[in-house]
């Protein structure tokens, strides 16, 4: 089956995310398989964090609180930076996968609207250049 889930993790906005949480832990526990939790912040203050160093330590919190709320036994997280994350998205992620050897990605995703019809979501984006198989969760 598969041998690496990643989770792209927005801690901004961890509420719109908690279904596409639970189905990649379900996953995870159905097939025995590690889960990395992936975010994203500027090198900037932000909504989810004052400077990177905080960032990194929110993700490895959230991370292990995941392990515990869905009974994961291998989890990890992995913070990365960016001058611009709305620009920088999309290829970050990509590259996480690459490098943390993700072979299934779960991704949380919104109902598309007028904008998705112009500009790729980055869902969508992903899906469309990536190695690993892709489960886009509403």
């Amino acid at each position: 089956m598969y041998r690496q889930i990643m989770i792209p993790v927005d801690l901004a906005h961890i509420e719109r995310l908690e279904k596409a949480l639970k189905t990649g832990a379900d996953l995870a526990n159905l097939y025995g398989i590690p889960v990395c939790y992936v975010g994203v912040t500027a090198n900037t203050p932000s909504e989810a964090a004052r400077n990177p160093t905080e960032f990194t330590a929110k993700m490895e919190q959230f991370g292990q609180a995941q392990a515990e709320k869905y009974g994961l036994s291998k989890v990890s997280s992995a913070a990365y930076i960016s001058h611009d994350p709305a620009v920088d998205l999309d290829r970050i992620l990509l590259r996480a996968a690459k490098e943390h050897g993700a072979d299934l990605v779960v991704m949380a995703s919104h109902v598309p609207g007028l904008a998705e019809h112009l500009f790729a979501s980055n869902a969508g984006y992903f899906a469309s250049y990536s190695d690993a198989s892709v489960l886009v969760v509403r």
